[in-house]
C-alpha cells in the first residue's frame, strides 16, 4: 500500500484522505490553516477557515452526496444526523397530484445537509478518527519534491516540503487546495510543462444571510431551492438545526443592484420574491450581508498532448476543475471523484505513469461531464440576465436553454418530468440521461413548449431597481 500526502484538508481533501485510508493506504493531510477543529455545535461561531473564502457563504449538500456517503463512508452520515443535519427530500412536500404516487426510488432524492463549517467539523472529526489518516494543521506545502523520472522526459514527484523545510515523502501527492490551488506553481517550479487551463470569470456575485428560527422549524419549500426572478435569482436553502440559508445571486456586471450589500435593501428586494420572501422570516446569525465576487470557472488538464505533466501527483476536485457554485455540486463532485482515485489505484497503483493515465480517463468519464454542464447552465443564465437588463428575449443558439426550461415547467405538471429534473438537481443522471427516460423528452417538448408564454412573477427590472433605491 502507498504512502500518500494530501495537500488540504477541506471537504474533498478529507473525503480523499478517508476513502484512500479504507484501502490501506497511509495518508498525511497537511493543512495551511492553524486553527483547530471546534465541535460542530462551536464550529459556526468558533471557527476562522481563512483558505476557504466559500466557508461562511450557503451550502448545500446534494442527493449524490449522501448516496455515496451512506455507501462508501455510513459512519459519517451517522455522525451527520447525530449533530441535528437535515434529511430532505423535495418529493415531500410536493401535491400528489403534481407528483403522481409514491414510486420505488424515491428515497434516493434525499439529502443530508447543513451549514458548511457544522459539516466540515463533522467530516474533520471521523477523518481525525479513520485508522490510516494523519491530520496536520498548521503545516503549509511550499514545493514539490522530485526524483527518478517514471517516465522519460517527465518529473516525478516524491513528496513535498513544506515552508519550514521539512520534506515528507509520498508514493502520491493529492492536491486538494481547492479554488486557490498552487499546484502549477509548484509544477513549474519542478519543471514539469503547465497544465493546460480554461479561464474565465463565472460573471456572478452572492449575496447570502443565514437565519434561524426560534423552533426548530424550517420555512416552507413552496418553490424550486433556486428560483429565477428576471435579472437575479434567489437560493434558499434549508439547513441542520433550524437554521437556513437565503442568497440573491446577481451578474457581476450589474452595477444597479449592489445595494443589496445593504441589509435594509437586501431585505427589501428578499420580500419582493413570491416563492421565497418567507424565507427571511428568521432570526439573522450575521448582523450583515456576506458577498461573494470574482467567482472563476476554470478547468485545468495536467494530461496534454497525450502525456502527463508529472508523475505522482495529482489534482482533485476543485483544485482540478471548479465552477460557479449555486448549483451546489462541488461536494458530490469531489466524492465521485476521490472514488475514482481510489479505484484508480486500485488498478495502476504500482505504475506511477499509467496512474496518471487511468486517472485522467477516469475524470475524464465521471466528473468532466457535470463541469461541463455547469458551465453550459451558467453561460446561458447569465445571458438571459444580460437580456432581462436590455429589455429583450433571450434568443440562444441551439435548443439547450428551451429543453432546460420546457423541463422547469413541465415538472410542475408531470411526475415523470418532475423527477428527471430532480435527478439532475441532485448530480444523479446527466440532463441528456434524464430526457432520454421513456417518454420525458415527448412531455418536455409538449407541456414546456410554452414557457417563455408562463406568467412572469416577481418585481420586473424597473420594480427591482427602485426598491434597490429606495
Amino acid at each position: 500500500m502507498a504512502e500518500i500526502v494530501v495537500t488540504g484538508a477541506g471537504m474533498s481533501g478529507l473525503v480523499a484522505a478517508m476513502l484512500l485510508a479504507q484501502d490501506g493506504h497511509e495518508v498525511t493531510v497537511l493543512e495551511r490553516d492553524a486553527a483547530a477543529v471546534p465541535s460542530p455545535e462551536d464550529a459556526w461561531s468558533g471557527w476562522e477557515r481563512r483558505g476557504v473564502n466559500q466557508f461562511r457563504l450557503l451550502h448545500f449538500f446534494l442527493a449524490r452526496f449522501r448516496a455515496e456517503v451512506e455507501d462508501e463512508l455510513p459512519g459519517l452520515t451517522k455522525a451527520l444526523d447525530a449533530v441535528g443535519a437535515l434529511r430532505f427530500n423535495a418529493l415531500d412536500g410536493i401535491p400528489e397530484e403534481m407528483k403522481g404516487p409514491s414510486r420505488p426510488g424515491d428515497g434516493d432524492f434525499e439529502v443530508v445537509t447543513g451549514r458548511r463549517p457544522v459539516v466540515e467539523a463533522v467530516v474533520a472529526s471521523c477523518a481525525q478518527g479513520t485508522p490510516g489518516v494523519t491530520v496536520r494543521r498548521g503545516t503549509a506545502v511550499d514545493a514539490l519534491c522530485t526524483g527518478a523520472s517514471a517516465r522519460a522526459g517527465t518529473p516525478h514527484v516524491t513528496g513535498v516540503r513544506t515552508e519550514s523545510g521539512e520534506e515528507i515523502r509520498a508514493d502520491l501527492v493529492v492536491d486538494a487546495t481547492g479554488r486557490r490551488s498552487p499546484l502549477p506553481r509548484w509544477l513549474a517550479d519542478a519543471g514539469a510543462r503547465p497544465p493546460e487551463e480554461e479561464l474565465e470569470d463565472s460573471g456572478f456575485v452572492y449575496y447570502g444571510r443565514h437565519f434561524r428560527s426560534r423552533d426548530g422549524s424550517l420555512p416552507p419549500v413552496i418553490g424550486p431551492l433556486l428560483q429565477p426572478y428576471g435579472s437575479l435569482s434567489a437560493l434558499t436553502l434549508p439547513a441542520d438545526n433550524g437554521t437556513w440559508g437565503v442568497g440573491l445571486i446577481t451578474s457581476a456586471k450589474d452595477k444597479a443592484v449592489r445595494g443589496l450589500r445593504d441589509v435594509s435593501v437586501w431585505n427589501a428586494v428578499l420580500a419582493s420574491l413570491p416563492f421565497a420572501a418567507h424565507w427571511g422570516d428568521g432570526e439573522p446569525l450575521e448582523d450583515g450581508v456576506i458577498v461573494m465576487a470574482k467567482i472563476e470557472d476554470r478547468h485545468r488538464s495536467y494530461t496534454v498532448d497525450g502525456a502527463p505533466v508529472a508523475t505522482g501527483v495529482v489534482a482533485l476536485a476543485d483544485s482540478w476543475a471548479c465552477t460557479n457554485p449555486s448549483l451546489g455540486r462541488g461536494a458530490s463532485m469531489a466524492v465521485v471523484h476521490s472514488k475514482a482515485l481510489r479505484d484508480a489505484l486500485r488498478t495502476d497503483g504500482d505504475d506511477p505513469a499509467a496512474l496518471q493515465t487511468a486517472f485522467a480517463h477516469a475524470t475524464g468519464s465521471t466528473v468532466e461531464p457535470w463541469y461541463r454542464a455547469t458551465v453550459q447552465f451558467d453561460r446561458h443564465r447569465l445571458a438571459e440576465i444580460d437580456a432581462v437588463i436590455e429589455g429583450r428575449p433571450y434568443e440562444p443558439e441551439g435548443p439547450e436553454w428551451d429543453l432546460v426550461k420546457g423541463l422547469e415547467v413541465a415538472a410542475g405538471q408531470d411526475g415523470d418530468c418532475l423527477r428527471a429534473m430532480l435527478s439532475i438537481a441532485g448530480l444523479q443522471r446527466l440532463p441528456e440521461e434524464a430526457l432520454a427516460a421513456p417518454g420525458v423528452f415527448d412531455k418536455v417538448v409538449t407541456l414546456g413548449a410554452g414557457w417563455r408564454d408562463a406568467a412572469s412573477v416577481g418585481p420586473s427590472r424597473e420594480e427591482l431597481l427602485a426598491i434597490v433605491a429606495a
